[in-house]
């Protein structure tokens, strides 16, 4: 008999800033490779094997995305859904099942998930959809503008959305943290050690080197130069500079 709930020290870490995934899935083998690799990638993570455990935990731990298995005993997934969504509009729910017919993901679309992926599926696909819909779901800053334009590049803070010259730019969701942050602190040197802090938080695999690939993707999409740059200004010695 399997357990209800599994956490550990490993899955719940104290003080991280990354987003707690509820994942609700009956299936032992698929719910422990699944968590490995969440964990793996920087997330919080909470499992539940039954739905009527899963919406518990929903309710009580208050996760920043639901992963949410279909056929689930006690309590289907399509209720448990249908029950998340009555009590909060925000909640990003990703629906998980083997049924992969149009019925099937028209109905769990229409009862409030925001997405669906039908088994089997492979969990880079997965980390994308989750970015996603995290994404989407964002609220807007209170701290800023909701929007900012700088060059040919629009960033609509509300809706999460990056375009350049009028065409959307996939951002991962590190990515789109990292220039959220550099909007947010326009003009100041910027060390890599700052960023890892307020962009990664602290987590155990990131260093200085993460930085520099990320700042190096973000600015291959923004189409900004290295060598003369009109939005990332790299300072030598310390980190980079928003200039735009």
């Amino acid at each position: 008999m399997h357990d209800a709930v599994h956490t550990d020290e490993s899955d719940v870490l104290p003080g991280n800033p990354h987003p707690t995934v509820l994942l609700v899935e009956d299936e032992e083998g698929l719910r422990m490779v699944l968590r490995d690799r969440l964990v793996a990638e920087g997330y919080n993570v909470l499992v539940a094997a039954d739905g009527q455990t899963g919406l518990d935990l929903a309710r009580s731990a208050e996760p920043d995305i639901v992963l949410l298995d279909l056929m689930l005993p006690v309590m289907s997934g399509l209720d448990v859904c249908r029950t998340l969504r009555s009590e909060s509009s925000s909640l990003p729910i990703l629906m998980l099942t083997a049924k992969g017919s149009v019925t099937d993901r028209v109905v769990g679309l229409r009862i409030g998930a925001d997405d669906y992926l039908p088994k089997p599926f492979d969990t880079g696909e997965l980390l994308a959809r989750m970015e996603a819909v995290m994404r989407r779901r964002q609220p807007a800053s209170d701290d800023g503008p909701e929007a900012v334009r700088f060059g040919d590049i629009e960033v609509n803070f509300r809706s999460a959305e990056v375009a350049r010259g009028g065409e959307p730019v996939e951002l991962s969701a590190k990515e789109y943290q990292l220039l959220r942050y550099f909007v947010q602190r326009r003009g100041d040197a910027l060390t890599r050690d700052d960023l890892l802090d307020n962009v990664w938080g602290h987590d155990v695999t990131p260093s200085t080197r993460t930085v520099d690939v990320h700042v190096a993707k973000l600015r291959q999409k923004l189409g900004d130069s290295t060598r003369v740059p009109e939005y990332i200004q790299t300072l030598h010695g310390i980190g980079y500079k928003f200039i735009a």
